[in-house]
């Protein structure tokens, strides 16, 4: 039986994260949306998550899993040094240091004028221990940017000016865009270059904003939107007892991007955005008509946003080599059965028991979202989802996922909410014969 394709109150919007060799995941989450037949309108990523969204953007929806395929086995590194028998410690040294000494075949290679010392003359455009120049025709090769600058989905990248420290985002609904703008998201110093756009010199946007998702917000016009904010570092963690669990924990602190904080002025600001919206509407038409008042009014915005934080768990053996361990243990998932994608299963962080998988499916989109258009809040933040790593090979012709129908399901029964839903147990109810964990679903106003 055709069902139809979910009908979501706003525009579909994928937020990636950088992390490096964490990326994969995102391929994952993008695996499970494109099953559930949920396709982005608008795509914005940092580093490794432009990259990430160049794949998804410059592809045909039918060809971007197999292009997110081929990226990331093109960038797997192929050790010859890994032996099986020894302690998982000593593999993971040899991978990490592979990747230093030797780069990663498609994607980057060392510089050896580099090595010359830190003070020997690179020149402003080659100031980097390696060279992304294989990166450059990877994504000329599986990136058609033709397809980009149709701007369906929209593409938005984020890059660090050099010289003033100000973030910038250049947008495929503003201007055309090239690998340029890819390579210059993803160019994080002191490993890679700048990239020269237009004159000017840019770093990777992740040293300023890693989670861009206050591009959404701020946005010009504004619309309604579903936010899917794809987070591959975990703002919260254990107390460190080790050396190298300080060094992983400074470094997910680092990369997390003030996730919480962030989130949380956006909501007030867009709040406010409302009571102007609404202190409008209070004022006589004779009022609203002067040319003061529609000054003011301007910064008023109706728009709803709702805001999916999907959270990537904690890899096993996880260490703060873990976004430049491209091994194929490290890509796919440490110690497991190699994959050509990561795979994850979305899943309530406080139920894991509770998710199920269906036979034969390699990963399963277990999550629910609670979005009614008649929400009075201006911004409905879904709680975190951690995700399990689905640890079964795929076959290399197909990318099988039980998860999208489950979710397509989950969001067809869930846009029935009323206005009058407070409690868990009213959401269960409402969802009778829907594989969600009451524990799965929000409460909003």
């Amino acid at each position: 039986m055709q069902i139809a394709k979910p009908n979501l109150p706003g525009q579909i919007v994928l937020v990636l994260q950088g992390g490096g060799a964490l990326g994969s995941y995102q391929a994952g989450v993008y695996q499970a949306l494109h099953e559930a037949e949920i396709e982005p309108d608008w795509i914005i990523g940092t580093s490794i998550g432009a990259i990430n969204a160049s794949l998804i953007a410059g592809n045909e929806p039918g060809n971007r899993l197999a292009k997110l395929r081929d990226f990331w086995k093109r960038v797997e590194q192929k050790s010859f040094w890994a032996f099986p028998g020894l302690l998982p410690s000593v593999n993971d040294a040899l991978a990490y240091w592979s990747t230093v000494t030797n780069g990663v075949a498609s994607f980057f290679t060392l510089n050896p004028l580099a090595q010359l010392g830190a003070s020997y003359p690179l020149g402003a455009g080659r100031a980097g221990y390696y060279s992304t120049a294989p990166l450059r025709a990877t994504l000329l090769d599986l990136v058609d940017f033709s397809l980009v600058n149709r701007c369906s989905p929209r593409l938005t990248v984020g890059a660090a000016h050099l010289q003033t420290s100000a973030m910038r985002y250049f947008d495929s609904r503003d201007a055309e865009l090239g690998v340029e703008h890819i390579m210059a998201s993803g160019a994080l110093p002191p490993a890679f270059p700048p990239v020269r756009i237009d004159g000017e010199l840019y770093w990777d946007g992740g040293i300023l904003s890693n989670t861009p998702t206050e591009a959404v917000f701020d946005d010009n016009p504004r619309k309604n939107s579903v936010i899917f904010a794809v987070h591959m570092w975990n703002p919260t963690g254990p107390e460190p007892e080790t050396m190298a669990d300080v060094f992983n924990r400074q470094k997910d602190i680092q990369y997390s991007s003030r996730i919480a904080t962030h989130i949380a002025r956006q909501q007030q600001t867009h709040g406010l955005r409302h009571v102007i919206s609404e202190l409008l509407a209070q004022l006589p038409e004779h009022e609203r008509r002067k040319e003061s008042i529609k000054e003011l009014a301007a910064y008023g915005c109706p728009t709803r946003m709702h805001v999916v934080r999907l959270l990537a768990p904690m890899l096993e053996r996880e260490n703060h080599t873990k976004d430049i361990d491209f091994s194929a243990s490290g890509i796919n998932s440490a110690g497991k059965q190699a994959t050509p994608i990561r795979n994850r299963c979305f899943s309530n962080a406080r139920g894991r028991a509770s998710s199920t998988h269906s036979k034969g499916s390699s990963c399963m989109l277990a999550m629910s979202l609670c979005l009614s258009r008649q929400s009075r809040s201006p911004v409905t933040l879904l709680p975190a989802r951690e995700a399990w790593i689905a640890r079964r090979s795929l076959p290399n012709s197909s990318l099988p996922c039980a998860g999208g129908a489950w979710l397509r399901n989950a969001i067809i029964r869930q846009r029935d909410l009323i206005p009058s839903c407070r409690t868990e147990a009213r959401l269960s109810e409402l969802t009778a014969g829907v594989r969600i964990p009451a524990a799965a679903l929000g409460t909003f106003p």
